[in-house]
């Protein structure tokens, strides 16, 4: 009988020891055996990503093309000018594991356009705005909730009331929670812009970008 066929040794059947399939994977504190492949998968994080970029045509088009080609998770996207003429400050917020981070600060640095890239630490000086338009019911308590979250009221008609607010993510967020009592008709949120805290450089330039 060849060895590749099952055999009966002792009343019990099956193949020699040598020939049977191992178990892959360690096991946890709890005994269970853990699939290599989902240990390895990595956890995601978000984080903000600050480009300091020449203005030249299409820059804006070109970066997000390129998050778009690698499929990288976008939360938000923001640009605009900074201190030095011809030149402007691109702000996104991705969630991505580490390897896909670090690949995002890559692929941003070999865009010709972009003269410096970094990933701001995880308490950065961040911004953004939201412009909600509401109904307009109970415009007293609406005004009283704007003013609560150091807003301003934009615009204010028969049947709704439209309104500004400014501050960090979570003051947002809370802010649009607060709205949704009286109808939120739409929203309009411009996403975080976003500095290094005290005397640290957001992006490193040189003379010749200055």
């Amino acid at each position: 009988m060849s060895r590749n066929q099952n055999v009966k040794r002792d009343g019990l059947e099956g193949p020699e020891p040598e020939e049977r399939q191992r178990p892959v994977g360690r096991r946890n504190a709890q005994g269970i055996r853990v699939d290599p492949e989902v240990e390895a998968e990595p956890q995601s994080r978000r984080t903000i990503i600050s480009a300091y970029v020449e203005n030249e045509p299409g820059v804006l088009a070109r970066v997000s093309g390129l998050f778009h080609r690698r499929q990288f998770n976008i939360e938000s996207l923001t640009v605009g000018p900074t201190q030095n003429d011809g030149y402007s400050r691109i702000t996104l917020v991705i969630e991505e594991p580490d390897p896909g981070i670090e690949q995002a600060k890559k692929q941003l640095n070999r865009l010709l356009p972009v003269i410096h890239v970094r990933e701001l630490d995880s308490n950065p000086v961040a911004c953004e705005l939201v412009i909600l338009k509401v109904d307009g019911d109970e415009p007293d308590k609406v005004q009283a909730i704007t003013e609560m979250y150091d807003g301003e009221a934009l615009d204010a008609g028969p049947r709704t009331i439209t309104v500004q607010i400014t501050g960090d993510e979570s003051k947002i967020d809370d802010a649009i929670d607060a709205f949704e009592q009286f109808g939120i008709r739409e929203i309009a949120r411009t996403g975080q812009a976003a500095l290094a805290r005290g005397e640290e450089e957001t992006a490193v330039v040189d003379e010749r970008h200055t």
